[in-house]
This record gives structure tokens, C-alpha cells and sequence, in this order.
């Protein structure tokens, strides 16, 4: 009961979204604040008390966010010793390095990515490095843009070469007088995952690589218009190809921004659109019956299977590249995506994507944020689940989703009363494969507005 209605929250303040790629990336940080907080935190059937203090600091186009987090077992009293077992997890203290945003001349950003993408999203997007909470990774992320060409890159962790891709475009007639014909870019992309199966000593990387032409219609301080076309190859198996458009619109410097975009998807055998999407971190190395599960809901045909797998067992797990054959024909589909600020108080992103004439193969990604600065309250959340057949599918957790929920009362401007609620991963060595994990966090939060003093 208590984890529908959770999800039943998240679907209510989540539902709106993000737009089209190229274009400047929301985030929902709040810079110039810090928050602080004592509680109790229920990771399964143990409990901690719980310390943590996360700033936020923005000067200029610099920002830093921390995450130190200390839980102690209400037991023994002993520090809950998996979140510093290693030299890493220090360095995941840093939620995040940035300097610039999303779509400025330069742009780089260290730490947790809730949402990279590559291009247009053909071959990644709304990547998540972060869904084993336990586990959370240094991920890197660094674009440029130099006028006539530029480049995008990511790598989801620093401390192991993992996944990892980039983009390089040119605009061919950058030099032209002709406003819209000067920003057309042509553009190549790879991402691939040099090990999936990261806890078994092995080498069975994927590879992928797109080719891809924008051209924007409409390009103005308050109105953009553009359209794209992919041509997306997982290497050794199928393509793919997507026609998309996307606008936006910003009102009145910030009063108002709506941004909405629409791809059509023509898929291959042995092909899927996003191959590394916002589930790949649990999928890429996971049980074969949670996965051959996921493919049947894309269209896939169980006659696909290859026969090594049909003969382990289901709770095996293989990486996710494996059963890419039981695509066994061509699909179609289509994906949509909007996003909504008003004031910078409400914060909205959200996408969809389906697969035509599969009932089951919706996938649904949610966000929403209230700023700080509205009164009373306080609202974090973010949602995502795959395998949608119909609106009651997204009422309940499982291992199809993952979901945050932070809820808050001011009790003065500057001291909460607040609720987090994480449905994530963490990996289950006796079965070889990620697990959902459920951590329920009541505390006492402190938090304070650093702006006003001066940063």
C-alpha cells in the first residue's frame, strides 16, 4: 500500500516533461543553498540514524553540490560500513562539478548524471549512473562548441572505464549569411560499454554508432524550431532510423518556458531505439528472464532467444546486448517529450516512448521540482518505469521502476520537516544480479539560502 501510494504522488506532481535534444538541459539544483538534517533512515528490514549535509554553491558559471551522508546502525551504533568500504566513496561525496549548462559554448560536469544524452538520443539518453544507490558512480560529461563544430562526451564512471560515448558535428555553412542554412550541423556519435557483466571477469563489450542531420527552422532568444534525422547501428547486430522535431519556447526572460518534441522510429531486426537508456546501468548485466521480459514488451519474439540462453537457468544473468536477436522483425514506434518552468518555482520534465502494436512496451520518464523559495513546502520528485500497458501499470513499484520522492513542511523558511522515499538497485550477490532496494528517510532538515550572503 505504502509503495502505491508513493508512486501514485510521483505520477500526480511529475506529469510534464523535456524537449528535444541541442538544446539547453534543465536542472533541478538549487544552487546557493545548504541543506542539512538528522533522522532515520530504513534501508529494508534495518535501520540507522541518519546525518546529512548537501550543499549547493553557484558563482558565475561554476557550481559544486556535496552529498555526506552518515547513518549509523541504531543497533550496534557502528557506521553503516558499505558506504565507506572504498577510496571511491569518498569521491562520491561530490554529487556534482559543473561549469556552464547544458548547451553553452562549453559545458562539463562531474559526478552523478541523472540525464545525459548523446545527440538526439538515438543511441543514449536519459542515461541514469546513479540507480544503485549504494553504488552511485563519478560520471564525467564534457561538450563544446566552437561555431563551425563542436563535440558532446560522457563516461559513466571515472573510477572504471565504462560506459562511454561522444558526438562530433560540423556546421558545414556556418559561415553563410543565410540564418537557418548556417546553423545546419551533420553529426556522427559512439557510445559503447567496454564490460557489462562489471562483477565478472570477462570482455563482452556492445559497441553502437549513429550518423545523424539537424537543421534548425527557428532560432531566436525566445523561440526555437528544430528538425533532426538518426540513423542509429548497434554494431554486429541491427539499425534503426528517427525523424524528430522539437520547439521551444522561452517567455518574458525566464517568466515562462514550455519546450515539447516528437520522434517517429523506423526499427530493424536485432535493433532497439536508446539502447542505453535510463534502466541500462541494472539491465546491462541482469537476470535472462528479466530481460527476455523487456523484450517481449518492445515486440520482441521468444523465438529469438539464442539457444545458450534458453538452456541456463532465468535467474543467469547475461549482458542485456545478448538478446538483441529476439527482435525478429521490423517495428515502428514514437517518442514525446515536454518540459515546463514557470518562474523558476515549478519545475516539470517528463517523456514517453512506445513501440506501435506492443501493449506493454511504454516507458515512461518523470521529474518535478518546487523551488525553495515557494512557502511551506518543499517537493522533489522523479519517476521512471518501463513495460506500460495501461495507466494502472504505473501505480505500483517493482523491478520495472525506480522512483525518488522527497516531501516537506516548513516549520520556519529555513527548517523542514521532510520525508525521502528512494526506490532503487543494489546488486544481490548470491543471485548475481540487481535487486529493488526500498529506503524510507524521516528527518529534521535544515536549509538556508545562500544567496544572501552574497554568493
Amino acid at each position: 500500500m505504502k509503495r502505491t501510494l508513493i508512486v501514485w504522488i510521483v505520477c500526480i506532481l511529475g506529469g510534464a516533461g523535456h524537449a528535444a535534444a541541442q538544446w539547453p538541459e534543465y536542472t533541478l539544483d538549487d544552487p546557493n543553498t545548504l541543506n542539512a538534517g538528522i533522522g532515520m533512515t530504513w534501508i529494508g528490514d534495518k535501520s540507522y540514524y541518519g546525518m546529512t549535509l548537501q550543499p549547493d554553491l553557484s558563482i558565475g558559471k561554476f557550481g559544486i553540490g556535496l552529498n555526506i551522508d552518515l547513518l549509523f546502525n541504531t543497533e550496534t551504533g557502528g557506521i553503516r560500513r558499505v558506504d565507506w568500504n572504498s577510496g571511491y566513496d569518498y569521491a562520491r561525496m561530490i554529487r556534482y562539478l559543473r561549469w556552464g549548462k547544458k548547451g553553452d559554448t562549453f559545458y562539463t560536469r562531474a559526478g552523478i548524471l541523472d540525464r545525459a544524452r548523446i545527440g538526439h538520443g538515438s543511441l543514449l539518453n536519459y542515461y541514469q549512473n546513479s540507480l544503485n544507490y549504494d553504488g552511485r558512480k563519478l560520471g564525467l560529461v564534457l561538450d563544446a562548441d566552437f561555431g563551425r563544430f563542436g563535440f558532446e562526451t560522457m563516461a559513466s564512471n571515472l573510477g572504471r572505464m565504462e560506459v562511454i560515448g561522444g558526438r562530433f558535428y560540423v556546421r558545414p555553412l556556418h559561415t553563410s549569411s543565410i540564418p537557418v542554412i548556417r546553423s545546419g550541423a551533420v553529426g556522427a556519435s559512439y557510445v559503447t560499454d567496454r564490460d557489462p557483466d562489471a562483477h565478472v571477469a570477462s570482455s563482452d563489450g556492445v559497441q553502437a554508432f549513429s550518423v545523424d542531420v539537424e537543421l534548425p527552422l527557428i532560432k531566436t532568444d525566445f523561440w526555437n524550431v528544430l528538425l533532426y534525422a538518426d540513423h542509429a547501428q548497434i554494431i554486429d547486430y541491427g539499425n534503426g532510423q528517427a525523424i524528430g522535431i522539437g520547439t521551444g519556447i522561452d517567455l518574458l526572460g525566464g517568466f515562462l518556458h514550455f519546450s515539447a518534441n516528437y520522434e517517429r522510429r523506423f526499427m530493424g531486426e536485432s535493433y532497439i531505439p536508446t539502447f542505453f537508456g535510463p534502466f541500462y546501468e541494472v539491465m546491462r548485466y541482469s537476470a535472462s528472464a528479466e530481460l527476455i521480459a523487456h523484450y517481449i514488451s518492445l515486440g520482441g519474439d521468444s523465438l529469438g532467444i539464442p539457444a545458450d540462453v534458453l538452456a541456463a537457468p532465468g535467474s543467469a544473468p547475461i549482458p542485456k546486448h545478448r538478446l538483441l536477436p529476439m527482435m525478429t522483425s521490423s517495428r515502428r514506434g514514437w517518442y514525446g517529450g515536454v518540459s515546463f518552468d514557470f518562474l523558476h518555482l515549478i519545475k516539470m520534465i517528463g517523456t514517453y516512448e512506445k513501440v506501435d502494436d506492443a501493449g506493454n512496451s511504454g516507458i515512461m520518464h518523470l521529474e518535478a521540482r518546487l523551488s525553495r523559495s515557494i512557502p511551506f513546502i518543499a517537493l522533489d520528485a522523479s519517476y521512471d518505469k518501463w513495460g506500460i500497458r495501461r495507466f494502472g501499470d504505473l501505480t505500483t513499484l517493482d523491478y520495472r521502476s525506480s522512483a525518488r520522492l522527497g516531501i516537506g513542511y516548513k516549520i520556519r523558511p529555513y527548517l523542514l520537516l521532510f520525508l525521502d522515499y528512494i526506490w532503487s538497485f543494489q546488486w544481490d550477490e548470491s543471485r548475481g544480479q540487481y535487486a529493488p532496494q526500498e529506503r524510507f528517510q524521516p528527518r529534521l532538515s535544515f536549509s538556508y539560502d545562500l544567496g544572501n550572503l552574497g554568493l
